[in-house]
């Protein structure tokens, strides 16, 4: 394990890398995403403080995510093929269990679910990105997320 700091907007991982690095984020914001043949972004997940983020290719195949600093951090780097128990298992299973549940709301839940579970799950950033992110991690226009949120407040 290394520990670095980075600036926002520093890149850790292009698509198409052979990476086999897995980051703890001890203070800061990461992301990781896809770009489609359009140039648009999708943003797969958030990593705040005390979550772990990497892509899930093994070390010998070209990674399918971006990673990248939403703001400067300071982050444990670990190699893949280092022994697990220096991992915390405890967020590999949040990681997970989050990813898990994002993937099941995204095949068949509304819109407004999505946001509220996105308000549950990541309560520390709602402030910390901007809403055409959030909408992106939603899977929805930034004028749908406009909607959801208005509709909220009416239900309130």
């Amino acid at each position: 394990m290394v520990i670095i700091e980075i600036k926002k907007g520093q890149i850790l991982q292009y698509k198409g890398e052979l990476n086999s690095k897995v980051y703890h984020v001890k203070k800061g914001l990461l992301r990781s995403y896809s770009i489609d043949e359009k140039g648009k972004e999708h943003i797969f997940m958030f990593a705040p403080e005390g979550w772990t983020i990497a892509d899930s290719q093994s070390a010998d195949i070209p990674t399918n995510l971006f990673i990248d600093a939403l703001e400067d951090s300071l982050l444990e780097v670990f190699e893949k093929d280092q022994n697990s128990d220096k991992l915390n298992p405890q967020a590999l299973i949040r990681r997970m269990s989050v990813l898990q549940k994002r993937v099941i709301m995204l095949m068949s839940s509304p819109a407004i679910e999505r946001y509220e579970h996105f308000e549950k799950t990541y309560p520390e950033i709602l402030q910390r990105v901007p809403q055409r992110m959030i909408a992106s991690y939603l899977g929805i226009t930034p004028e749908a997320l406009s909607k959801v949120k208005n509709e909220r407040i009416r239900m309130n």
